[in-house]
């Protein structure tokens, strides 16, 4: 398993890589809303700074957990460029070659 904050993260550097691809390019695309659904167990750590956290778990993973420890999530993400100087951010414009199962 995996953190959600780990997921993003991922989901991040993947944009990012996307965008930097999509330099030069004639044809780009306006990245929207990105939404994503994952099932996620909640743990509670004891102590003086206890903490909750959301572990996504796959489909294999899934049978391990009863079903009142797993709960499925949505999340939407709308992702905007914010240049290194500090000026406006604006909408991701990306592009780039198709990647071994993607659909």
């Amino acid at each position: 398993m995996i953190e959600l904050s780990e997921m993003i993260s991922e989901l991040r550097q993947q944009l990012t890589t996307a965008l930097a691809d999509g330099e030069g390019e004639t044809l780009r695309f306006e990245l929207g809303a990105v939404e994503v659904e994952a099932a996620v167990a909640v743990t509670r750590e004891a102590g003086a700074d206890a903490k909750v956290r959301l572990w996504v778990v796959d489909a294999g993973a899934n049978g391990r957990y009863a079903q009142e420890q797993t709960q499925r999530i949505t999340v939407t993400l709308t992702p905007k460029v914010v240049p290194a100087a500090g000026g406006a951010a604006r909408t991701a414009l990306i592009t780039g070659g198709e990647v071994d199962g993607e659909r």
